[in-house]
């Protein structure tokens, strides 16, 4: 659908010589005075409205001043024959996006009027993208409702609105990014870049002028001056994954930025002062990494002004039945497909895990589970050995912790034997295999429960 255009101009030759040049692109409204192009505006809605300033009547400012105020906001651009700096600075703070003099240059204009649309559309997708970042990162988008994950909303929702350096840990895949991801889009930053960095991915030398920048020359291959994500992230939020990986000079530069807000290019000794708000996660200890040496103690005083602590997943049992639901709906969403439905045993078996990757594991498990299961439901014989294994071994060697809370240990036990032996259709080495025990203490299994041996 062609962009619209309304032209308003009391010059009849000038309007329809600039409708009749513009109109094979766009689709083209005409107006002769400030009045009739108020009713038009009223009407339809215009992506591009072109006024010429003096007119009969109201003046092509008070066009400007009803486009800007309009719902669905045209882009407005003046025209007038009585070209001035004070002219132009005036419709420009009215809010026009553009100026020309007349005669109007219709190559000019046709040039101008393609940015004005191409800003506009770029401005759209902002919104949009802003709006989907809002609604992403809002603590609604965060899934969970354990006491664990409560705690660590809660502070995030203290420390979101502040300048405070926080500090976040947690093992990995538990979510750390996320969270920086939501004190930054909380706070009066959001609006601003939200610049990461994964400290671990680079070599020391590469790390320092990623983050800091480096001038032309200052080390070989160094061919032009870069910034670093400090200057990127100017005015919003930098966010240092592993944070416990970086060297010690670095950490000397990065400790003198949290003193001074300000750092040096690589080949430079001129100050970039900037106004960033550090966000840093670690999977490490770096209160012991400080005691061995490997950390300086200064900068982990000055990092850990709010430390948030973020739950493994194994800690966070009563978010798994939410976290599979939302995961398997989201990628049988993304993937236009059936979300299929876990099983009581499926979902029993998956309470039992320990999932070492945490959220970043899970989240894998429900991709998997969406593209390959071709059927309504996954039950616990669509699952991989290794979920067999470790609830077999909860059961076993774990008194406290049963697959079940309504079954005893020993019921537990017998039942994930016999869904090994059903798996494994009666072949006692498989179901051996599944379940991470011997052939034969399987065997002495069967003599205590005969009952199990379904192919008996």
């Amino acid at each position: 659908m062609p962009a619209t255009i309304l032209i308003v101009d009391d010059e009849k030759n000038t309007r329809e010589g600039l409708a009749l040049a513009l109109e094979e692109e766009y689709e083209v409204y005409m107006a002769s005075g400030a009045e009739e192009a108020f009713n038009l505006m009223d009407a339809e809605v215009f992506d591009v409205v072109l006024t010429d300033l003096r007119m009969a009547g109201k003046s092509g400012l008070k066009v400007i001043d009803r486009a800007i105020a309009l719902p669905n906001r045209p882009i407005c651009i003046m025209m007038t024959a009585y070209g001035s700096v004070e002219t132009a600075v005036e419709a420009m703070r009215r809010g026009a996006f553009d100026f020309l003099t007349k005669p109007v240059s219709l190559e000019k204009l046709e040039i101008l009027i393609k940015r004005a649309l191409q800003s506009r559309h770029i401005e759209e997708e902002n919104v949009v993208l802003h709006e989907r970042l809002d609604k992403k990162y809002s603590f609604d988008g965060i899934v969970g409702n354990s006491p664990g994950l409560t705690d660590v909303l809660d502070k995030v929702k203290l420390v979101a609105p502040s300048k405070a350096t926080v500090l976040l840990e947690g093992e990995t895949g538990t979510g750390k990014e996320l969270i920086a991801q939501a004190i930054h889009q909380n706070s009066q930053r959001a609006r601003q870049a939200f610049v990461p960095i994964h400290c671990a991915a680079l070599a020391a030398n590469l790390l320092e002028s990623e983050l800091f920048g480096h001038e032309k020359g200052a080390y070989t291959g160094a061919t032009e001056r870069r910034i670093g994500r400090f200057e990127a992230a100017d005015g919003g939020t930098l966010f240092l994954d592993e944070i416990g990986e970086i060297d010690a000079s670095t950490q000397v530069k990065l400790l003198r930025f949290l003193e001074t807000r300000s750092f040096e290019r690589l080949g430079s000794s001129k100050s970039v002062s900037v106004d960033v708000r550090l966000v840093c996660a670690t999977n490490r200890n770096l209160a012991e990494m400080a005691k061995r040496g490997e950390f300086r103690e200064d900068l982990l005083y000055r990092l850990n002004v709010v430390t948030i602590h973020l739950p493994p997943l194994r800690e966070r049992q009563e978010d798994l039945p939410v976290l599979l639901n939302h995961y398997i709906d989201y990628f049988a969403e993304e993937n236009e497909l059936e979300p299929p439905e876990l099983s009581e045993g499926a979902l029993r078996l998956l309470r039992a895990y320990r999932w070492p990757g945490n959220i970043r594991e899970l989240r894998n498990f429900c991709e998997n589970t969406v593209v390959l299961k071709r059927g309504n439901q996954v039950t616990e014989y669509d699952l991989d050995p290794k979920y067999h294994n470790q609830a077999v071994a909860v059961a076993m060697e774990t008194p406290t912790l049963s697959s079940s809370p309504t079954l005893s240990k020993e019921e537990n036990e017998k039942r994930l034997l016999r869904n090994a032996l059903i798996k494994a259709n009666g072949n006692r080495t498989h179901a051996a295999e599944l379940m991470g025990i011997s052939r034969r203490t399987l065997h002495r299994k069967l003599i205590q429960w005969p009952e199990l041996d379904v192919h008996k």
